[in-house]
């Protein structure tokens, strides 16, 4: 189980550190625009400092401050798949309504939502609620494909990946991000019959595309184009 703690940067704003009693070293990686240090139990931030330090201009180079994306308390997000809404509430914390219909990220009435500290609970808040949404959604889609084109895998994962919207191993798990949420439903489709092409050929050779084409009615490499080109609204 990780713990996880919080410390701030002059460069990166709010870092997260997430301690995990199987981590051996120190490791960083940038997701959803924050910076996350994973680090054995019981490092110190003294040393995750120095970690961040030396590696500090490497680190910049893939980094996109938080501040690219502001929030107030009108932001919402409203797609096929997913809709959700801020709005200021008379608590303490920062929850989430799922019972509403937009889901309500409740934040308190005294948040400053220009403070780098809002925008990570409130990014936080929204990706936790699109993994819920996209683990209610996308494996009945996955499973009515595996019955109509008669694929075999032997598990569907939720991520919280930015850069890859799925995934197939050779061992047959299809690996899907949340942010299919945001997603036109034709492209939902076509990146999961994309991982489903997978399951028979690894590669992206001829027969790959082949495969694909006969799911997708020869619109394989177009919906590839449209994809690459769509700008999700968060």
């Amino acid at each position: 189980m990780a713990t996880k703690r919080i410390f701030e940067d002059p460069d990166f704003g709010y870092v997260i550190v997430s301690s995990r009693r199987n981590a051996r070293n120190i490791s960083m990686r940038i997701r959803d625009n924050q910076l996350v240090v994973t680090v054995p139990p019981y490092a110190k931030i003294s040393q995750v400092v120095d970690a961040v330090n030396k590696f500090r201009e490497p680190l910049l180079k893939n980094f996109k401050k938080v501040e690219s994306k502001s929030f107030d308390e009108n932001y919402m997000i409203d797609t096929p798949f997913f809709r959700l809404k801020i709005v200021v509430w008379n608590g303490i914390n920062f929850r989430l309504n799922y019972k509403a219909d937009p889901i309500l990220l409740e934040c308190p009435k005294n948040t400053d939502f220009s403070s780098d500290e809002a925008k990570v609970l409130i990014r936080s808040g929204i990706v936790r609620a699109m993994k819920r949404q996209a683990a209610i959604i996308l494996p009945p889609i996955v499973n009515e494909y595996v019955q109509r084109y008669g694929k075999k895998i032997r598990k569907i994962k939720i991520t919280g990946a930015r850069s890859r919207w799925g995934s197939c191993s050779s061992a047959g798990t299809i690996s899907l991000s949340c942010y299919l949420v945001l997603l036109p439903p034709h492209l939902v489709d076509y990146v999961i019959l994309h991982e489903l092409a997978h399951t028979e050929e690894m590669n992206h050779s001829d027969r790959f595309w082949a495969v694909l084409d006969g799911m997708t009615d020869g619109k394989s490499k177009s919906l590839r184009a449209e994809l690459r080109k769509f700008k999700t609204e968060f």
